[in-house]
């Protein structure tokens, strides 16, 4: 049976949608092409009729995920005022939710440390889509020059990832809370100064010199 072009776009979008999720949860060698073609309702065989390789589908279904956070924080910046933009983007990040939720979640924290594993023409179609992320919340400092809002959004992702990362290894305790909460005040450089507990020492008395002869 022949199907219409727009039969087979929508396949396409539906088996790159499901895969996102999937790989998101499961790692991007957690789960095999078999697999992924029956989430979305498909013989194994119909896969080279969309993908020309395993490394295709997995390049279409990262840039899939990373298109929905970009999207999800333009909507979310676009409905507040500059100043409190990037406040918003990292508060709705480090939440207990999507730590919990990876398949729906952020896919450089699920995927970064297999993705960098990977050949150099994944990599390189990786690091083009980081750049978009990169660029877009750039784009929400409003208080600094170009150079210097792409350094503090570099800074910022980081912190948020590796804080998420952090924290679902930490579990669901109060420890991978505390790392939330930490990892949010630490993107934002809004830590509370912390008072030493230390006590000074006690300041030396001069040493007497002895008397001359």
């Amino acid at each position: 049976m022949r199907y219409s072009k727009d039969h087979k776009q929508e396949t396409h979008a539906r088996i790159v949608k499901k895969a996102s999720v999937r790989l998101r949860e499961k790692g991007a060698h957690g789960i095999g092409v078999a697999d992924l073609m029956k989430e979305a309702g498909l013989t194994h065989g119909g896969f080279y009729a969309h993908f020309e390789s395993r490394e295709a589908l997995l390049v279409e279904a990262f840039g899939y995920a990373i298109d929905r956070s970009n999207a999800r924080w333009r909507r979310l910046a676009a409905e507040l005022p500059p100043e409190q933009r990037l406040t918003a983007i990292v508060d709705s990040y480090l939440t207990a939710s999507h730590r919990d939720d990876p398949g729906r979640g952020c896919a450089v924290p699920a995927l970064g440390a297999e993705i960098a594993r990977e050949s150099p023409k994944t990599r390189k179609a990786f690091a083009a889509k980081l750049e978009e992320m990169i660029e877009m919340v750039a784009e929400q400092i409003v208080d600094a020059p170009p150079k210097l809002a792409r350094k503090q959004a570099i800074a910022a992702m980081a912190t948020m990832m590796g804080t998420l990362l952090l924290a679902r290894i930490a579990g669901h305790g109060e420890i991978s809370d505390e790392i939330l909460s930490a990892g949010r005040e630490a993107a934002l450089h809004r830590a509370p100064a912390v008072k030493s507990t230390v006590k000074p020492r006690p300041a030396r008395k001069p040493a007497v010199a002895p008397a001359a002869d």
